[in-house]
């Protein structure tokens, strides 16, 4: 038995002004609360899903798993207990802040605060999106995901695969080594890139629309944040952007990822990179930027495509039709357009 999905995200950040402003006007996340020391985010229904506390270390991040039910909790304690990891049965009190019924906290291997509960509590109210979009996807996919960086890929992978119970969906190597896991049915909730040190490398949000996401890169772009620009991943098939937050770390801004089915899916390396196209990563040193590109030119001369994920009332089919999907001769499709 292992976690069930991300439920929320907590951030260490002195700058909570900034904070408030980003994530309203430009993540479009719903303020829910805001004192002299923290600002609460909702992002669906649930009553919390991101807190930014400037009482936790500057520039840090925690992540608060969905353990499912009691038992579910109860049996998570016991594995990471069994591990030799300290846990910590945290107060009613820090629960009552969460906004959930009970949580547990240790840490993972690189050192990160990890934290499990059971019980979230709704909202009373509806969402209300600081700037127009269409939504959030949420839901039992939960938050998002998140993607640690770590020193020892090999010591962390273990410990979230074996005690937290994720399951690899699929693995790079080149130009830089990271695994993918999932807990539910998105492509992943956890992702782990070894670059020699530990810390957090983003939080990915994914919307309903992509214009919601072609409009916060054109806000990104008018304050100068965009780390990674626009493009598409070769895995979880999202098209995305990644944005500077006013913490040390980043927020993929995405639309269209790819859902899973966990009882069925087999792991496999990713040969095609991480990004079909776009994608440029800014944050890379020199010599792996010009890898990536590589990477992604050789994608562009297979011609590697993947299919569109959208939700239902959210597309509209065209007139016309790929003959290639539907097993059709591509020649004599273009002799009869002629």
């Amino acid at each position: 038995m292992g976690v069930e999905s991300l439920g929320y995200a907590g951030i260490g950040a002195r700058d909570l002004a900034g904070w408030q402003e980003f994530g309203t006007n430009v993540l479009g996340l719903h303020c829910a609360e805001r004192s002299r020391s923290l600002v609460g985010f909702r992002m669906d229904g649930m009553s919390r899903r991101i807190f930014v506390d400037d009482a936790v270390a500057d520039g840090s991040c925690f992540f608060g798993w969905d353990a499912g039910s009691v038992e579910g909790l109860a049996a998570m304690a016991a594995r990471v207990d069994a591990a030799g990891v300290s846990v910590t049965a945290e107060s009613s009190e820090l629960a009552d802040a969460r906004h959930v019924a009970e949580l547990i906290s240790f840490s993972d291997p690189s050192g990160n605060r990890v934290e499990v509960f059971h019980g979230q509590a709704s909202a009373d109210s509806p969402f209300q999106p600081g700037r127009s979009i269409s939504g959030f996807r949420t839901g039992g996919l939960g938050l998002g995901h998140a993607v640690l960086t770590v020193s020892r890929i090999e010591e962390a992978l273990d410990f979230y695969q074996n005690v937290m119970g994720f399951r690899v969906s699929d693995f790079i190597l080149a130009p830089f080594k990271a695994y993918f896991l999932h807990c539910n049915g998105r492509h992943h909730s956890l992702a782990l890139i070894e670059t020699g040190r530990n810390g957090i490398h983003h939080i990915m949000m994914e919307l309903y629309s992509l214009d919601d996401v072609g409009q916060g890169y054109d806000l990104a772009i008018e304050q100068d944040r965009v780390n990674v620009t626009l493009g598409r991943h070769a895995n979880d098939f999202m098209t995305s952007f990644y944005i500077q937050t006013p913490s040390p770390f980043m927020v993929e801004y995405g639309w269209g990822g790819r859902e899973i089915d966990p009882r069925q899916w087999t792991p496999r390396e990713c040969l095609e990179g991480p990004s079909l196209w776009g994608h440029e990563r800014h944050w890379m040193p020199a010599e792996g930027r010009e890898q990536a590109r590589l990477v992604r030119d050789a994608a562009a001369r297979q011609g590697i495509r993947h299919p569109v994920q959208v939700v239902v009332g959210n597309h509209e089919v065209m007139s016309d039709k790929c003959p290639w999907v539907l097993g059709e001769d591509v020649s004599s499709s273009v002799t009869k357009a002629r």
